[in-house]
């Protein structure tokens, strides 16, 4: 990962963490003592964030030397060492925690992501995330569902049309809400409307949308969307889809299944910095 696309964030975590100076370390570390530790997996799972938790460290010491073991999308099991870092031992010590965290949460989203894509390797489906993702770290959170294997949804409000219930009740229909999105986005611009019944994507088809998102229906439900929908548009399930039902999901014949837990509800792997 480039680091202009997270040094300011990174600098912000090192600040809320560091502070006026990190107390203990102060007085302990002599600040010309450098020091080697080791990031090492304390449990199996998909690998990412590496390059983020060596950039954190980086940042506090620029001289910082950094071998790795595993890369990015590795699997690892628990036990094995995943990258060593030699530098000033403050700056190792008073960014470990920083580094940690997110080289842990990355770590997980991948695991899990990973998991859902074992699920229905076989079927022609993709894994998708959503925007429920840590404010400020939307970049490594859809970062690390790719390392997983999945894809990713819209990034922001700016970058794709997704009208929700809340437009619709504006708007008063499925119909209307396109209107009016076509004419401020003009011909070009993809759109995809959430249809909470089989037969809304009949007229979501008729008013011209790119893709329809099939809210929190039943497998039943979804098949006779899907039916309906005869591909014409792209359609995505979400809501209410877990690892035990996912694959029945994906037989319903739809194109994209987006999971919001993935990046919402994180089971950080657990990662531990030891020093040699």
């Amino acid at each position: 990962m480039d680091p202009w696309l997270v040094d300011d964030l990174l600098r912000r975590a090192l600040a809320e963490d560091i502070g006026r100076g990190d107390r203990t370390t102060d007085a302990i570390v002599p600040p010309d003592v450098r020091l080697t530790g080791v990031f090492v997996a304390r449990t199996s799972g998909r690998i990412a964030g590496l390059s983020v938790a060596a950039r954190a460290l980086a940042l506090l010491d620029p001289d910082v030397q950094t071998t790795l073991w595993v890369k990015d999308g590795d699997d690892v099991e628990s036990g094995t060492a995943l990258m060593r870092v030699t530098g000033r031992g403050r700056a190792l010590l008073s960014g470990e925690r920083v580094a940690l965290n997110l080289l842990m949460r990355l770590s997980g989203i991948a695991t899990a992501t990973r998991e859902i894509v074992r699920k229905v390797a076989d079927l022609p489906v993709r894994i998708v995330d959503t925007r429920k993702t840590m404010p400020l770290l939307r970049v490594l959170d859809k970062y690390a569902v790719r390392v997983g294997g999945g894809a990713n949804h819209r990034f922001g409000l700016d970058d794709a049309v997704l009208i929700k219930d809340n437009h619709l009740a504006v708007a008063g229909s499925i119909r209307e809400a396109v209107a009016r999105v076509r004419r401020h986005v003009g011909p070009f611009v993809p759109i995809e409307v959430e249809v909470e019944r089989p037969e809304d994507v009949d007229e979501a088809v008729a008013a011209g949308v790119t893709a329809v998102l099939l809210d929190n229906m039943t497998l039943s439900e979804m098949r006779e969307a899907v039916r309906r929908a005869g591909r014409r548009v792209i359609v995505e399930a979400s809501g209410g889809i877990t690892p035990e039902n996912v694959r029945a999901v994906a037989e319903t014949g739809v194109d994209l299944i987006s999971l919001g837990w993935l990046t919402h509800s994180v089971r950080a792997l657990d990662i531990a910095f030891d020093l040699e």
